[in-house]
């Protein structure tokens, strides 16, 4: 067998490399560098090039730098050419396999996130028989800033370029154009409810997954003035010529800056995030995004494409955990009260809600408001839709709750990968991750993940991890999160 696989796309030949059963290839560009006169540009088709393009090392990252403790290991890649994709193939896929696809959209609140990260590697998709593609595309102020001159939403054109690069070029590596799913998670969940929304994006994809999905529908009122704020900062115009001005370094730091908070009271922070959601990621610009997504949803947008959407159950309850014995000395209600949770509201909330402990019910009103409560809103919005919703439930050892991102090596079928064990322990579930990879399997190949649909009437939900004497399929699931919607 040959251990170097080549495929042959239009712009030219790319080679990648065999791992096992998988043929792998790394950093692919799908459009030209966005640096120069392209730094602000809508993506642009990338030239043809000569020869066989090497595709063995993961290509260059939009997010620069050292980011910190993540909870996914997301490496930074330095370089121009951040515009690329990785792709998983089964090693034995012809042009003619004509297998579905799985392109995943990552996350990191549309300012930090890697596609060159293991965990997101489609070793398990290839070996079950699906095509993988995972998307890079411009961040922070770069990709989403709003900017005189220069074109809106640029993280999401690039989306969308990369979609429009898979339907083109997606057979050279066994995959079927005509079947391909987009999955993210977190600000990866909220673009592809952004795509949803988007007529640019229609017809580029038949399916879609909206793990965590973190809502990006920033109005343009806000995004102008959060763009005069990183222009007031840096002492130049909002405007394209202005903001070109800036190194991109720069412009990190600019934008660092002014995500804080304004005022100097309790909770600003959250408050913030709860009353205006991400000061950066998808606007609603009239043009890509005409609609806020959930309006537009709502309104039929994309009510043809089947939808898997869904949580875990505490998604930020470990950053209040961290403050339990503090918290512990402030009444629940006046937390929820000065976080502008209404009387009626907060007590019809705080009613339904299984949490204990005061950490863990300000995490959990976050995870709330911030995630949960999208999941339900987008399957109400959908009455006449194919969707299905779940819950992942298990609470990891380690960290004690199902916190954001635990999920997504089960969904992969990764728990083996470099860092898993933080956030997971050293045993985690594998039967766990065997139900959920095997859903996503079945609904890129079959448009259905393999349990009841969400209705109006039963509001049912799979339950992933949850005690072995709990029903795998709940009903009224999300009832907790009601109040808020």
């Amino acid at each position: 067998m040959d251990a170097t696989p080549v495929a042959t796309t239009s712009h030219g030949a790319v080679r990648g490399f065999r791992r096992g059963e998988t043929a792998v290839f790394l950093g692919i560009p799908f459009a030209q560098a966005p640096v120069g006169p392209l730094r602000f540009a809508a993506p642009k088709p990338v030239d043809p090039w000569d020869g066989v393009l090497d595709a063995t090392e993961y290509g260059p990252t939009a997010q620069r730098g050292d980011t910190g403790i993540t909870l996914i290991p997301e490496p930074s890649v330095p370089g121009d050419a951040t515009l690329n994709v990785n792709v998983f193939a089964p090693s034995d896929a012809t042009p003619d396999a004509v297998l579905p696809v799985l392109v995943w959209i990552h996350g990191g609140g549309f300012t930090t996130g890697s596609p060159a990260s293991r965990w997101y590697d489609g070793d398990a998709f290839a070996r079950d028989g699906v095509v993988t593609v995972v998307v890079s595309y411009r961040l922070g102020f770069d990709g989403f800033g709003t900017i005189d001159g220069a074109p809106s939403n640029r993280g999401l054109r690039d989306q969308i370029a990369a979609l429009e690069w898979v339907r083109d070029e997606i057979r050279a590596f066994g995959g079927d154009p005509a079947r391909v799913t987009i999955v993210g998670q977190s600000a990866g969940g909220g673009s592809v409810l952004a795509l949803l929304a988007s007529p640019a994006a229609s017809g580029l994809f038949h399916g879609a997954m909206a793990l965590s999905p973190a809502l990006g529908a920033v109005t343009m009122p806000a995004a102008r003035r959060f763009a005069d704020r990183v222009a007031a900062l840096a002492g130049v115009r909002a405007d394209r010529e202005g903001f070109s001005s800036l190194p991109e370094e720069n412009l990190l730091e600019l934008q660092r800056q002014a995500q804080k908070p304004e005022g100097r009271r309790r909770l600003a922070g959250i408050t913030a995030l709860l009353d205006d959601g991400l000061p950066i990621g998808p606007v609603v610009d009239g043009d890509l995004l005409p609609q806020p997504p959930l309006e537009a949803i709502a309104a039929g947008a994309s009510s043809s494409i089947p939808l898997v959407i869904g949580s875990t159950d505490d998604e930020f309850t470990m950053l209040t955990a961290r403050a339990k014995h503090l918290l512990s000395l402030i009444p629940v209600p006046l937390t929820l009260a000065t976080l502008g949770l209404g009387r009626s509201r907060r007590r019809a909330y705080l009613a339904r809600s299984r949490r204990r402990g005061a950490a863990a019910r300000l995490g959990g009103y976050v995870s709330d408001r911030v995630i949960r409560s999208v999941v339900l809103r987008t399957a109400r919005a959908r009455p006449d839709a194919a969707t299905w919703v779940y819950r992942f439930a298990w609470p990891s050892p380690s960290i004690g709750y199902a916190c954001h991102c635990l999920d997504v090596p089960f969904w992969f079928d990764h728990l083996d990968a470099d860092g898993v064990a933080a956030i997971a322990g050293d045993t985690p579930p594998v039967g766990v991750a065997d139900a959920m990879h095997a859903a996503a399997v079945r609904f890129a190949r079959t448009g259905d993940p393999g349990w009841a649909a969400w209705d109006a009437g039963t509001r049912r939900a799979r339950l992933f991890g949850a005690p072995a004497s709990t029903p795998s399929v709940e009903s009224d699931a999300y009832s907790d999160v009601a109040p808020l919607v």
